[in-house]
């Protein structure tokens, strides 16, 4: 293995160490449900301030790693031709909110001068990892080690302007949690300013939040199977309206049909996980139901949507959920001996997940590996 992987093997093991100090299980009620403090107990204790400081000492360290790269991904000169051209004030494909923070950063620091604004997106980026991480991760340290072995972290590296996208649907979910839609759209909207893609989660997540409060019925089931037979019948339609947003996609090495099998996979484990042996966990506890329901939507678009381009990229919107479900239904599982099993098998498989990820970041189209930084290199 070549010698700067370690980086990102050392910062993952360092940071799930650090995220061990977080006890955060007492406080995800409160900052889903909201209200004074934002959602914080009043005042302060000492698991609070150990939670801040490491959570802090996290987001440094991911930042870090992130913002003072270099040459790292294979859209990274991409981006930086770009940002030229948006200085200019040419055209560029990309959103009117990203255009126009990396203009004036241009202004600010100067023509030509792109660390600063890869550094600028690094920051925000990564705080919204870690401030839905903050809200949503009963368990703190488990959620951190599945969304780095899970690839989300270190391929925001990679298209920065869909992973910052991704990141603040993710940190939107407690909107969503907490029924107040309007600070959900808001953000979601702020979020298509950078990658219009985002706005997808509007209508997924309100169904998966809707399907989550009640039961499920027979009218339910007819609408679900509906919406299977159009993703089946009614690809030229979706396509048409996709390619209406994005008509770079169409015929692009983007547009080639494929089905991501891993994917694939680790939703149906998660499905099954859950059908068997957490049941009770799904029962009542709207945030695993709105999880679960996502996972769902996530495995269908999976199944059913290798007509769209990038369609990983679509699915990760709903399956990043993945890293606060796994872990609230692990724990809930009452029989200690299987819990610890399940615990181990889950940990187990993202560790070779996490492995087969790095092996393939010195491939040509991904180019995470080598990881250069501008202080060293």
């Amino acid at each position: 293995m070549e010698r700067s992987a370690w980086i990102y093997i050392t910062l993952t093991l360092v940071t799930v160490l650090l995220g061990m100090c977080v006890d955060n299980k007492a406080y995800v009620p409160l900052y889903i449900r909201g209200g004074r403090a934002r959602g914080e107990r009043p005042g302060a204790d000492r698991q609070l301030a150990r939670n801040r400081v490491a959570g802090f000492a996290i987001y440094c360290l991911l930042t870090g790693v992130s913002a003072c790269r270099i040459a790292v991904g294979n859209d990274y000169w991409v981006y930086r031709d770009n940002f030229n051209l948006i200085a200019q004030s040419r055209h560029v494909a990309s959103e009117t909110g990203f255009n126009l923070i990396v203009k004036w950063l241009q202004m600010f620091f100067g023509y030509d001068r792109y660390l600063p604004v890869f550094g600028f997106f690094s920051v925000v980026t990564v705080f919204f990892f870690v401030k839905a991480l903050h809200d949503q991760g009963s368990y703190y340290a488990f959620s951190l080690y599945l969304l780095l072995t899970g690839g989300y972290y270190f391929n925001s590296l990679n298209s920065v302007r869909y992973y910052l996208a991704l990141a603040i649907a993710l940190f939107s979910m407690k909107y969503v949690l907490r029924a107040e839609y309007g600070k959900f759209a808001a953000w979601v909207l702020a979020g298509a300013q950078f990658h219009k893609s985002v706005l997808l989660v509007i209508p997924v997540y309100l169904a998966a939040r809707f399907l989550a409060a009640g039961r499920l019925k027979t009218w339910h089931y007819v609408l679900g199977g509906g919406f299977l037979a159009s993703l089946v019948l009614g690809q030229g339609i979706y396509r048409e309206i996709i390619f209406y947003f994005y008509p770079y996609y169409r015929d692009s090495a983007f547009d080639n049909g494929q089905l991501s099998y891993a994917n694939i996979l680790k939703c149906v484990c998660v499905m099954l996980l859950g059908l068997i042996f957490c049941r009770k966990a799904l029962a009542d506890d709207l945030m695993n139901r709105f999880y679960f329901f996502l996972n769902l939507f996530g495995l269908v678009v999976y199944c059913c949507g290798s007509f769209i381009p990038e369609v990983s990229r679509v699915g990760y919107y709903m399956i990043i959920s993945q890293i606060f479900l796994l872990p609230r239904m692990l724990a809930q599982i009452e029989k200690k001996w299987l819990r610890r099993l399940g615990c181990a098998g889950v940990i187990g498989a993202f560790g070779v997940y996490f492995a087969l990820l790095l092996k393939g970041m010195y491939a040509v189209d991904v180019r995470l590996l080598p990881y250069l930084n501008w202080i060293f290199d």
